[in-house]
């Protein structure tokens, strides 16, 4: 029987150096779920960055408990749909589904994103007896989302963590077809990681792409190249030596990203003339210490924190300003 732990060998942040299959972050792993049940992830809009004034409530930082001035990131986040709830069973060859159902109501636009589930006559949970993990089908909203010039859906899984099996099935019933605002899933001071597919930059050399040194003057052909492509044996060119091809557009992870403001009201945080390349937040938004990958208008994965050791809990974030000043240089 096959180890129940087997993560992937090596980092994803080196080769293949490919495009992502789908914008549409795919989350690989969850971490370890609560005492109550409750989902482990959300997706919002990235809409821009700006600055804020804060107490710092690291306890390990030089400037713990002094005000001092941070980036943050601004996600919207308006509200996704419970499609279906999926179980799974834990088998030899790993996890595989043992059966789905799905909501009642689905919006229409979902249809131009997959062939929709015809309707049930009787909703029959019996494939959750012998199920280990509970996931729900979750599409997004982004016809609300005034910065996002598109329609049709994104649709991704996310777990249901913490409580047992069944509180899991019970939770699941309740929110299955209706909508989840970002207060349900996520608090402030909550740690989270954020996936998303990193800013696109095309076809780039091996300097720019690898980070290879540049050659010395005295070299009679270019400077932008790499010195040799490997040893005359064996007698082909490597996966392993530095070359020119696509660079960025790749799903990327960054962990233990600090959840600082959780907000109804997009307007309040809106810049004058709004963020660049997106425009005015009207919807619910959430505020990240730091940056997170990806461009404006890019779909972002959040997760529960699954590296972060210390669980240092944040009772109370004190912000005393964030700017709203105009980021168009003007």
């Amino acid at each position: 029987m096959s180890k129940r732990h087997h993560p992937r060998r090596g980092s994803h942040g080196f080769s293949p150096r490919k495009r992502a299959k789908t914008e549409t972050p795919h989350i690989k792993s969850w971490a370890e779920g609560s005492e109550k049940p409750k989902l482990q992830g959300f997706f919002g809009y990235k809409a821009g960055m700006t600055h804020a004034f804060m107490i710092d409530y690291r306890p390990t930082s030089t400037t713990s408990g002094r005000e001092v001035r941070e980036p943050v990131t601004v996600v919207e986040t308006p509200p996704i749909k419970i499609a279906a709830v999926r179980a799974y069973q834990r088998t030899s060859y790993g996890l595989q589904t043992a059966g789905e159902i799905w909501a009642e109501k689905l919006d229409p636009e979902l249809s131009k994103r997959i062939p929709l589930a015809k309707k049930q006559k009787k909703k029959n949970w019996d494939f959750t007896k012998d199920a280990e993990e509970i996931r729900v089908l979750a599409y997004t909203q982004p016809k609300l989302v005034t910065g996002v010039p598109k329609k049709k859906p994104e649709i991704s899984e996310l777990r249901i963590g913490g409580g047992s099996i069944e509180e899991q099935i019970k939770y699941a019933k309740e929110i299955l077809g209706k909508e989840l605002k970002i207060n349900d899933v996520i608090r402030e001071g909550d740690m989270l990681d954020i996936i998303a597919v990193t800013k696109g930059k095309g076809f780039q050399g091996a300097v720019k792409r690898w980070g290879v040194k540049l050659l010395t003057h005295k070299n009679s052909k270019h400077r932008r190249m790499i010195g040799t492509a490997g040893s005359w044996h064996p007698n082909w060119v490597q996966a392993t030596v530095p070359q020119a091809g696509q660079m960025g557009y790749h799903q990327r992870t960054e962990y233990n990203k600090r959840v600082l403001k959780v907000g109804e009201n997009g307007e309040e945080i809106t810049p004058a003339d709004g963020f660049p390349h997106y425009g005015v937040v009207r919807n619910s938004y959430i505020l990240l210490h730091g940056s997170i990958p990806g461009p404006a208008k890019r779909l972002i994965g959040m997760r529960d924190a699954v590296r972060y050791q210390r669980g240092v809990k944040v009772e109370k974030l004190e912000i005393s300003y964030i700017s709203t000043t105009s980021k168009q240089g003007v």
